[in-house]
Order: C-alpha cells, then sequence, then structure tokens
C-alpha cells in the first residue's frame, strides 16, 4: 500500500481563528470535506466553505457549556482507523463512520491563563479535554492522517498542501506527529506543574524548542539551548552567542539583578573579577575595570544603566565577548559595533528560573535559586567594635558578590567596589591568601577593606591573615562551634565582624 496518503476529510476545530483563512481556502479547492464545530464552524462559513458540523455526524449536540463537543466514537473512530486493517475498514463502514484524514486543531489557552492571574475555575476551564484527545488519536494514527496541532504550522500545512495538491507522505506525516506530542507533552507538563506547585514531586521540565548551538563548553562536545533567549534579551550585533556565553550571561544577570545603585560588572568563567558601583556609569566602568584589568579581556560585561558614548569609548579600549545593558545610546551603539564579533545585548527582562536543576549521576538535583540579599537590619554585630555606616555599605556590597563567586569563596571589597577576591579555593585560608595576592598585585591599598566569606570560618586563621593585611571588618554567615575564635581575634585587634546567618555556597 502506498505511504502517499491523499486528503479526502479534514476536522477543523481551533481555539485561535487568525491565519487559518488561507487552509481552508485550500481545503476548499481541492474539494476536502470539513467538519467543525462551534465557533470555528461559523468562521469557515464566513469564508464561503462548505462545512458540516460535527453534531451533523455524531447525532448528539455540544453539551456541558461546550466540555463535550468532539468526544464520540464516530468522530474518533473515522480519525483512528487503520486503513489497511480489514476489520477496521468492516466496522467504520457497519457504523458509518467516515474516515477523517486531517486533524486541525489547538488547545485552550492553559498557560497563558494561568500567567493572567485567573482565579482557579477560569484555569480549570481552559484544561483541553477535546483538543488533546484529537492530537493523540491524529498523531497516533499518522500512518495514514495528518495532524496540525498548532497554528505556528500553517505556514507548512499550507507549502505541503500546496506543493503536494493535498497529498502527504509517511515522512511529512511521522514529523507533524513529533510536533504534535511535542506540543500535548508540555501542555501536560504545565498542567501537572500548575497542581504540583512548590511540592516538587515529580521533576518534569517542558521547554518548547531547541536552538543548536555552535558546540558545548568544548569544540568536541554537542551544544544545545531550550529556552526563549529573545524574550529576555534583543540582540543588536554580534556573532551567535555560544554555550560558555549563555553560561556567562546567566551569571551576569544573576550579579547585577542584585544591585540597584549605578553598577558595571565584569565577569569571567561565570565569576565577578571586577565590579564597581559609583554615581557616574563611566566611573563605575573605570572601577570595575581596575579591580583586574588581565582577567577582563574577553569577559562578559553587564550593566543595570543604558550605556552613553563616553562609558562606550573606555569599554571600546578592550577586548570583550559580550555587553549587557538596558539599553544604548546611538552613538554608543555604534562605537561598540566597531568589532564585528562582539555580541551587544539588550536586557529587556531580568527574570530567571525560580529554581536551579542540575544532572547528577542518573537523576537530577534541583534546590530554589539563592536570591537572598541581606539588609542591614538583619546584621548581628559579634564584635565589641561596630562597624561605621560606610563599612556596613561595603560588607553588604562584598556579600552580594561572595554570593555570586565559586566556593570555597572569599571577596575583598573597598569603597563599592571589587579589590579582588579568591575563587573555587579548596580551603577558606587558600582564597584568602589567593585574593590578598591578587590585590597586592594590581596595587591595591587592603588597609580599611573589608572582607566577605561565603560560609564561615572553622578558625581564627583567616581573620589573623586578614588583620594583618589590613582589613577592618568582617561579614560571614556564622554558624561554626568555634566562631568565638574568630570574634575574640577581631576584639583583640580592633575589628568589626557581623554575622549573616545565611551562607552563600556556590557549586
Amino acid at each position: 500500500m502506498s505511504t502517499t496518503k491523499k486528503i479526502r476529510s479534514a476536522l477543523i476545530s481551533v481555539y485561535y481563528k487568525d491565519n487559518l483563512e488561507k487552509i481552508v481556502q485550500q481545503l476548499n479547492q481541492l474539494g476536502v470535506t470539513i467538519y467543525s464545530t462551534g465557533g470555528t464552524q461559523k468562521f469557515i462559513e464566513s469564508q464561503g466553505a462548505e462545512v458540516s458540523s460535527v453534531e451533523s455526524l455524531t447525532s448528539y449536540p455540544s453539551i456541558l457549556g461546550g466540555r463535550v463537543k468532539t468526544l464520540h466514537p464516530k468522530v474518533f473512530g473515522g480519525i483512528l482507523t487503520r486503513r489497511d486493517n480489514e476489520n477496521d475498514a468492516s466496522q467504520i463502514k457497519e457504523y458509518a463512520i467516515p474516515e477523517i484524514d486531517l486533524v486541525i486543531v489547538d488547545l485552550y489557552p492553559f498557560e497563558e491563563t494561568v500567567s493572567s492571574g485567573a482565579d482557579e475555575s477560569d484555569i480549570i476551564e481552559k484544561i483541553d479535554i477535546g483538543g488533546i484527545s484529537l492530537i493523540r488519536a491524529a498523531a497516533k494514527n499518522f500512518k495514514d492522517v495528518l495532524v496540525v496541532a498548532s497554528r505556528e504550522q500553517y505556514t507548512g500545512l499550507s507549502d505541503l498542501l500546496e506543493k503536494g495538491s493535498g497529498a502527504t507522505t509517511i515522512e511529512q506525516r511521522r514529523e507533524f506527529a513529533r510536533e504534535a506530542f511535542n506540543i500535548s507533552s508540555h501542555y501536560d507538563s504545565q498542567i501537572f506543574g500548575y497542581f504540583d506547585q512548590d511540592q516538587a514531586s515529580s521533576l518534569k521540565v517542558s521547554v518548547r524548542g531547541s536552538k543548536k548551538l555552535r558546540y558545548g563548553e568544548n569544540p568536541h562536545q554537542e551544544g544545545f539551548f531550550y529556552g526563549d533567549f529573545e524574550k529576555m534579551f534583543d540582540q543588536l550585533w554580534g556573532k551567535e552567542i555560544s554555550y560558555n556565553n549563555l553560561l556567562d550571561i546567566d551569571a551576569a544577570v544573576g550579579l547585577i539583578n542584585d544591585f540597584t545603585a549605578t553598577t558595571f560588572g565584569i565577569l569571567k568563567h561565570n565569576n565577578a573579577c571586577g565590579i564597581a558601583s559609583r554615581e557616574n556609569l563611566t566611573d563605575a566602568w573605570k572601577d570595575a575595570l581596575a579591580g583586574d584589568p588581565v582577567s577582563a579581556f574577553g569577559g562578559i560585561l553587564v550593566t543595570n544603566q543604558v550605556i552613553d558614548a563616553a562609558t562606550a569609548e573606555e569599554m571600546n579600549k578592550i577586548f570583550f565577548e559580550v555587553s549587557i545593558a538596558p539599553g544604548y545610546d546611538k552613538d554608543a551603539l555604534e562605537i561598540l559595533k566597531s568589532k564585528k564579533n562582539r555580541i551587544i545585548l539588550v536586557l529587556k527582562d531580568g527574570t530567571l528560573q525560580r529554581r536551579n536543576i542540575r544532572t547528577v549521576l542518573n537523576g537530577f538535583i534541583g534546590q530554589d535559586r539563592d536570591d537572598k540579599t541581606e539588609v542591614p537590619e538583619e546584621l548581628k554585630v559579634v564584635t565589641k567594635e561596630q562597624p561605621s555606616e560606610a563599612q556596613v555599605a561595603d560588607l553588604l556590597f562584598a556579600n552580594k558578590l561572595v554570593k555570586h563567586t565559586k566556593s570555597n569563596a572569599i571577596v575583598l571589597v573597598k569603597n563599592q567596589q571589587l579589590v579582588a577576591s579568591g575563587v573555587g579555593q579548596t580551603s577558606r585560608v587558600d582564597a584568602l591568601e589567593q585574593a590578598i595576592a591578587k590585590a597586592t598585585h594590581f596595587k591595591f591599598d587592603l588597609k580599611g577593606a573589608v572582607m566577605a566569606s561565603d560560609a564561615f570560618f572553622p578558625f581564627p586563621d583567616c581573620v589573623e591573615i586578614a588583620y594583618k593585611a589590613g582589613i577592618t571588618a568582617v561579614i560571614q554567615p556564622g554558624g561554626s562551634v568555634r566562631d568565638q575564635d574568630s570574634v575574640d581575634y577581631c576584639d583583640q585587634h580592633g575589628m568589626s565582624m557581623v554575622t549573616t546567618g545565611f551562607r552563600h555556597f556556590k557549586h
């Protein structure tokens, strides 16, 4: 039996009518028998096409306020009948069930209704029953039936009808079935997520569509992005974004989201190598760059302010991969576009996923995103020496940074500027010594600087090293059985220390 099938009959029942006109006209010109329901039937009639109601086929009206329209053997029998099965052919003949070769259906906008903040009764009514059943039935029987499960496929269907004169191949039907199951499984995942809420009883992550990247973390690895990048960003210039770019961009957005003052940050391998808050954006850029002008080479730049021409001129003096900002002055954009591969992004929506999910072993682990940002009222002064107002500001600045720095992490800050950080070390002492060495290399005076630690100090060695380097104030979570040892050292040397009660490991 030929795998090419001619479309002779179609069932159309859609929520969205836009862009359906051409399909209806093509089917009408091809002499296809069309069955439809309710508003869709009226729309098809308005296009001058012949259409039969599903009610005339089933001899049952739409009931229960439209909840039951197409759920009937004369509909599903016509879709699911196997054309090469003699028993199926005998039964549909016995019960006068017409074969249905094409199903065009979409689903009630459940996801959009939830996002709109509608009440539960409205949300429940947007759980599609008939549509999802029609999609699954038609997709299951793709050997004989073509299923179109979204208006996004109308262009493809129109091309297919035109080129094939109403005939479809098994390969085409299978491809449409694949997308139909993609749509239906995503729909069910969203419904489950609504009911499951924060119970996290099962992991169902569904993102329709993917983008193949040039490669993964390394050239020998394949890479893919599942998400809607264009929802968050407008790319104004530059080359295709890579896997590593995406990781850095995610880290940059997470970091800048924690700052309200005019701030400029520079990241490398997901960690800040320079960041500063200033009244003037150009000053913020210069002081961020001063934190580590070497690591800034090839970095990711991020700010929470529109970039002006003066700042762009300074940025343009170094090589960087990506610039992220809420906007760019016209002259600034022209300056930054002087390098053809430089990626220039406008951040439209900085909302990140509420949960982090990673693969481990033969499964996954998930956690809430660390969105805790400490405020002055939460700080507990544990030393005799009280930190000054300026020190508190620097301590909170440093604590924001250490939250976004790979553990074990130590961050040194002075005057709202990252002086240096110790990143991803196996001991806290190593992280501190790395930070001090880096600050010394770049000629920073650590006298009066503050130190932040992502976790508690098990011994007083870190505060001793910090004091000898000139550091005068410390912020840390606290919680060690030997906290008092570090507090005592600070008291003996006139240092102030505050605890937050919140650890900020990042692995």
